[in-house]
C-alpha cells in the first residue's frame, strides 16, 4: 500500500486561500526583510503593506529563500507521521528556495523536492496538477516524475503597467525606465520553462487598457495547443474593471473549464509593482 502523500509549497505559488483549503496545500511562506523587520509573505504582511511603505518611505523590501532547516522543521513530522511529501518550490533560476529544499530531501527520505522552474501560479499550476494526482491515489515519485515533464509545458507571463519597482529594486535602469514612460511602453515579461528564466518578451505602446487586450490577444488568440482544464488570471493588485476585461477575453479566445482569478502575494508584488497582470497556463504535450 502507497503512503499518503502530503503537498506543500513555497507561498510564492500565489493560490488563494480558497484554492489552498480545497487542494489542502500545506504553504511555507518566504522571508520579506523590510529594514531591519523580518515578515512572512502574507502571514504577518501584504502586498499593500509594501505599496504603502514604499509610497510613505520610499522603501522596497527584499525577499529571502526559505534556508534549509526551516525546510526540514516544516516536511520532518509528514514524514514521522508516515507520510511522503511533494514540495513545489520558487524556480532554481530565481531564488535559493528549490536548492534548499533540494538539500532538504537528501535529509529526509520520502521528501520529494520540485523545482517548478517557474514563479508565481506558474507555480501554482503545478501544485494543483500534483493536487489531481494525489486525489487519483499516485505514489509522489510517479507524480514528481510527471511534475518535473509538466513544468516544461507551463506558459507564465505578465504585463508590468510601470518599471518603477524594477528600477527601484536595481533590476532596471534609470535611462530604460525613462524611454519606456517616454514611449507609454508596457512591456510583457515572460519565463524561460526550459530553464525558469525570465527575459522581456514583448512591449506595448498606450494605455493599460490596450496593452492588456493587446497581449491577451497574443497569448491566446487562434491556440490549439493550450490544455484548456484551467488558466489563472494572476495580478499584483488591479481594478475590478481591468480585470472583467481580461476575462471577458480568456472567455472569448478560449473555451476554459476553469478560470481562476488570483492576486500575487509579496514577492511578485515587491518587483513588479501594482496593475501587473498575467494569463498562465499549461500547454498540451
Amino acid at each position: 500500500m502507497s503512503k499518503k502523500v502530503i503537498l506543500c509549497a513555497d507561498s510564492t505559488c500565489d493560490l488563494s486561500p480558497e484554492l489552498i483549503e480545497k487542494y489542502n496545500v500545506h504553504i511555507y511562506p518566504l522571508h520579506v526583510l523590510v529594514g531591519e523587520q523580518n515578515y512572512s509573505d502574507g502571514v504577518d504582511i501584504t502586498p499593500d503593506d509594501i505599496y504603502a511603505t514604499y509610497h510613505e518611505k520610499g522603501i522596497l523590501p527584499k525577499t529571502a529563500a526559505v534556508n534549509t532547516s526551516e525546510y526540514i522543521d516544516f516536511c520532518k513530522p509528514f514524514i514521522d507521521e508516515g507520510n511522503e511529501v511533494i514540495y513545489i518550490s520558487l524556480g532554481s533560476a530565481l531564488s535559493s528556495s528549490h536548492n534548499n529544499c533540494r538539500i532538504a530531501s537528501t535529509e529526509l527520505p520520502g521528501l520529494y523536492a520540485i523545482d517548478s522552474r517557474n514563479l508565481s501560479t506558474g507555480s501554482g499550476l503545478l501544485v494543483l496538477e500534483a493536487a489531481d494526482r494525489i486525489e487519483k491515489g499516485m505514489s509522489a515519485a510517479e507524480i514528481a516524475e510527471e511534475l518535473n515533464e509538466i513544468a516544461g509545458r507551463v506558459s507564465a507571463s505578465f504585463v508590468i503597467d510601470t518599471l518603477e519597482f524594477l528600477h527601484k529594486g536595481g533590476r532596471c535602469s534609470a535611462l530604460a525606465m525613462l524611454g519606456a514612460n517616454m514611449l507609454r511602453l508596457k512591456p510583457s515579461i515572460k519565463v524561460d520553462n526550459t530553464d525558469g528564466s525570465m527575459g522581456v518578451d514583448k512591449k506595448y505602446r498606450g494605455s493599460l487598457e490596450k496593452a492588456l487586450e493587446q497581449y491577451v490577444a497574443d497569448q491566446l488568440k487562434d491556440r490549439t495547443d493550450i490544455d484548456t482544464r484551467r488558466i489563472f488570471i494572476t495580478h499584483s493588485g488591479i481594478s475590478e474593471e481591468r480585470i472583467e476585461l481580461v476575462h471577458s477575453l480568456v472567455k472569448e479566445y478560449g473555451d476554459f473549464e476553469e478560470i481562476l482569478i488570483t492576486r500575487a502575494g509579496c514577492t511578485i508584488s515587491s518587483h513588479c509593482g501594482p496593475n501587473t497582470l498575467g494569463v498562465l497556463f499549461i500547454t498540451k504535450p
